[in-house]
């Protein structure tokens, strides 16, 4: 395939936005080469600026559930802004996307809605800081929360020992409130509420990470942490901003029945346009201004274009009631035929699934937390990845993200991917 228009797109980009992006994950440092500009979608397929096809995999990070461009979202979008697009104050659609989501979603009386995931893990944090009158949180090594201060840290080396930033910006002073822990270790999560008696004030989690690989939570590890939770007077935030209308209607807290006290959303909420929101039980929500003293806001929350896009995807979501099988169908034989070919071309690799979410390691042993995706071949990875894209296949552009199937894809374009994937496989 040739790149010259986006090659030439990433030139001039990098001389007025730093990087040449405004996400680093696009500018392909973890695979090498030159990012590919993208100038249109349609269903499952996404168009490049030097008219390149692809088969889509990466979905907008998984809000594109049912397809890029699906036409009554893309409707409900044209004729809402006709109306207007901002106007900085309260709206009927807020309400009804507000009682929709709330009907859908287990365990969740109230919701406010943001306009990122980043924005709803941070207030998500900040409520659950001021509800329990405490500093410190328990977060996951490899669990990625947005980018705001509490969430940049590295573990420290010990049981008790406080993190330390990972990103320059980020102050000791923030870091010490955030305890790191190993995903699917619930020994260790222990070892943390022992040394921190009654400091604690949340625990947050992705209860299915997307930023290691796809990473399944281990049989009772997220009951586990509920039960510590509940013994330590300890709130448990789950940020579904990718598993939340992914994995099942009521996302994650459906799928495994445990019970958070407040969950985080993104993604699908949107129908692909910026919106964030975070949920929880009506004490714990009523806690936030105007009404109780945690403070958030935001001009643009709840803006008329991210609801009625959003609306209408939950709607279609809420009323379809096989689409969360057809993506489970779907995915798990995309996960049988690439097993099937790689075991054939004696590749050592894991595959990981849950639902429509999937990733392929390139490590023979089992991946459960972050240090064992950290073990996985990414040299071999590399040449996977450019070798599938020059075969019209766009997959994440790094080893450690979850590949998101849309429901738009046909079983001819698995079928091929399935194919070419074995292709590519005879040279690695």
């Amino acid at each position: 395939m040739l790149y010259q228009r986006s090659s030439q797109l990433f030139v001039e980009a990098n001389k007025v936005i730093p990087g040449g992006v405004n996400s680093p994950v696009r500018a392909f440092k973890s695979v090498g080469g030159n990012p590919i500009f993208i100038k249109e979608a349609k269903g499952a397929y996404l168009f490049d600026e030097d008219d390149n096809k692809y088969i889509d995999y990466i979905n907008s990070w998984g809000p594109m559930i049912l397809g890029h461009a699906h036409e009554p979202v893309i409707n409900a979008i044209i004729e809402k802004a006709k109306k207007g697009t901002s106007f900085g104050t309260p709206t009927e659609l807020e309400t009804k996307i507000a009682e929709l989501a709330v009907s859908m979603v287990p365990n969740i009386d109230k919701i406010r809605f943001v306009n990122s995931g980043t924005e709803a893990c941070m207030s998500a944090v900040r409520l659950a800081r001021g509800y329990t009158k405490r500093d410190k949180i328990i977060k996951f090594s490899g669990c990625y929360h947005g980018h705001s201060d509490s969430f940049l840290i590295a573990a420290g080396s010990g049981l008790s020992t406080f993190g330390v930033p990972n990103s320059p910006g980020v102050t000791e002073g923030t870091a010490k409130d955030t305890l790191l822990a190993r995903f699917n270790d619930i020994e260790n999560v222990k070892s943390l509420f022992e040394a921190n008696k009654n400091e604690i004030a949340a625990i947050i989690i992705e209860p299915v990470p997307g930023n290691m690989g796809c990473i399944p939570p281990k049989a009772s590890f997220l009951s586990s942490l509920r039960a510590l939770c509940d013994e330590n007077g300890t709130l448990l935030i789950f940020d579904e901003v990718m598993t939340g209308f992914r994995l099942a209607k009521g996302g994650a807290q459906e799928l495994y029945g445990v019970r958070a006290d407040i969950a985080c959303y993104g993604k699908v909420i949107g129908g692909g346009l910026p919106v964030g929101a975070f949920a929880g039980r009506e004490e714990i929500m009523n806690y936030l201004s105007p009404m109780g003293p945690v403070y958030q806001a935001g001009t643009l929350s709840g803006n008329p274009l991210a609801m009625a896009a959003g609306y209408q995807m939950l709607l279609e979501l809420n009323s379809d009631a096989q689409i969360f099988s057809r993506l489970e169908e779907k995915t798990a034989y995309l996960e049988k035929g690439i097993d099937k070919v790689l075991s054939e071309n004696n590749i050592d690799f894991t595959i990981n699934r849950v639902g429509s979410m999937i990733s392929v390691h390139f490590d023979k042993n089992e991946v459960y937390d972050f240090e064992t995706a950290k073990n996985g071949d990414n040299e071999t990875f590399k040449k996977f990845f450019h070798e599938l894209l020059k075969k019209g296949i766009y997959i994440a552009p790094s080893a450690y993200e979850t590949w998101f199937i849309t429901d738009a894809l046909s079983y001819e374009d698995l079928d091929y991917t399935i194919k070419s994937i074995d292709e590519v496989a005879k040279t690695l």
